[in-house]
């Protein structure tokens, strides 16, 4: 085992026994069954990174050497998309502002679905619909990722596993548009920025490490399932509506709401709305924010290995 490895691990062991320390002596408010959980949770992450230190390391190099090339390519990736049309990239800003403005107008002016709302619907819909937009873009161009750059991976020299990472950064470049939009148009209303709208950044971070994990696998499995593409696309049509985005589960199914928030997406919106309009910290939902990067690490590993597994074959099947 390398130096490196061995501090890793140390790092890693160190880290959980003071989370833990902490979690036992802090939070004095919180339930004993909480702070085990929130402990149990915190262990198992933990030993989930020590057992697959070469997932942690792949991360890394594929990041840190590798920056200059994903985001060269992921800006090309984003420019090309739109090339050739008339409006060039203006369509990719087009659509999500009249599905926006569709479920805004239904829901809200059609169902009186705002009425019992202490602040304007509009807002508490954009703020859950800009996430998703985020999602369900990242992850259907992660998804191809590997198909429409066939030409690098049949390339020996060329290393693959930055390609989901390209995708999923060329589709954060909207999605920093329109968080930027929802902020000044909420200025409109009333709401004004202020600390809690700084943590939006460790929201789309969330996201972005949620649906790249997701992207490894999705892209190495639609190489020899080539019907995933259309999976994929039934589960977002059912997520927008179950995730929630369009009704508020706390009002309609309270019991519901606990269940809903092993939905990944979920917490990620419920942030959104957290950081615009609730005004809560993340640190105020450890519990959920223990699940969350609990499942997104697991999804990485998951993901990440299936990915190295596959990748040998990829340039035959294509």
């Amino acid at each position: 085992m390398t130096k490196k490895k061995k501090m890793l691990i140390a790092a890693l062991l160190i880290f959980a026994v003071l989370t833990n320390a902490i979690i036992a002596l802090g939070f004095s408010g919180m339930e004993t069954r909480e702070k085990i959980i929130l402990c149990v949770l915190t262990d198992i992450s933990v030993l989930i990174l020590v057992f697959n230190k070469e997932v942690i390391f792949g991360i890394a190099d594929n990041v840190v050497h590798d920056r200059g090339l994903i985001l060269s390519l992921a800006k090309n990736d984003f420019k090309t998309r739109y090339a050739g049309s008339y409006f060039g990239i203006i369509w990719a800003f087009i659509q999500p502002v009249i599905m926006v403005l569709v479920y805004w107008f239904a829901l809200d002016i059609g169902l009186r679905s705002g009425r019992t709302m202490s602040y304007p619907f509009i807002l508490w819909l954009m703020a859950g619909l800009v996430p998703w937009f985020f999602f369900s873009e990242a992850l259907g161009s992660g998804t191809n990722a590997l198909m429409e750059y066939s030409y690098l991976v049949k390339k020996v020299v060329f290393k693959i596993d930055i390609l989901p990472i390209v995708k999923v950064t060329s589709a954060i470049f909207i999605h920093l548009f329109f968080v930027a939009f929802i902020v000044l148009f909420q200025c409109f209303y009333g709401y004004y920025p202020d600390l809690y709208t700084i943590q939006l950044i460790y929201y789309i971070i969330c996201m972005y490490a949620f649906v790249l994990g997701i992207s490894y696998f999705t892209s190495a499995a639609v190489i020899f399932f080539r019907d995933l593409n259309q999976i994929i696309a039934i589960i977002l049509q059912v997520g927008i509506w179950a995730t929630p985005i369009m009704w508020n589960i706390k009002d309609l199914m309270p019991r519901l709401d606990n269940i809903m928030k092993f939905n990944p997406v979920y917490y990620v919106v419920s942030g959104f709305r957290d950081s615009l309009l609730v005004k809560t910290w993340f640190w105020e939902r450890p519990v959920w924010t223990a699940v969350f990067w609990t499942t997104v690490i697991l999804l990485y590993v998951f993901g990440y290995k299936v990915f190295q597994k596959l990748k040998v074959h990829f340039a035959d099947v294509l």
